[in-house]
């Protein structure tokens, strides 16, 4: 039996560093810290961007945007995102749903879970963002940096 329906999963972690914006999710969430990278560092669209490109076999957003290409240096993530939803929609893939899970101490992402699901441009029914502390272990609990995962469902339409 062949589906139409495919998964995908992603996994992206920056370390968080001063001097720099914490951007998650497409939101600028005010904390003492920002997240290191190429890009903006939004863990969480590179998550989720990583979980398209799976569950369409498009490889990951380090295929489509290298870190040693300068025109993405300081990126927006969310931009990248949408190319990486309409490069699924080119391979003829829509997307269903996903759902996501942010692992740091700080900042508190509660707050902003509903305003990272707009800013993402899904639907808010058809996106989950959680978040958990990780009860202080690990780099995460420690907080030298932030990891996200996100599972993400897509229908081939064509």
């Amino acid at each position: 039996m062949v589906s139409n329906l495919r998964i995908g999963h992603g996994y992206d972690v920056h370390r968080l560093v001063e001097g720099r914006r914490c951007i998650i999710g497409g939101v600028d969430i005010p904390h003492s810290k920002g997240l290191l990278g190429h890009s903006d560092a939004d863990v969480l669209a590179h998550a989720l961007a990583d979980a398209i490109l799976g569950a369409c076999r498009g490889g990951d957003i380090g295929k489509l945007f290298p870190d040693t290409d300068p025109a993405y240096a300081g990126a927006d993530s969310l931009k990248l995102l949408a190319a990486v939803m309409e490069h699924a929609r080119s391979l003829g893939y829509e997307f269903v749903d996903a759902d996501c899970t942010i692992a740091c101490q700080e900042p508190k992402i509660g707050p902003h879970r509903e305003a990272m699901a707009r800013a993402i441009g899904c639907p808010v029914e058809n996106i989950g963002v959680k978040a958990t502390t990780t009860e202080k272990l690990g780099w995460e609990g420690e907080g030298e940096g932030i990891g996200a995962w996100s599972v993400c469902l897509l229908e081939r339409c064509s």
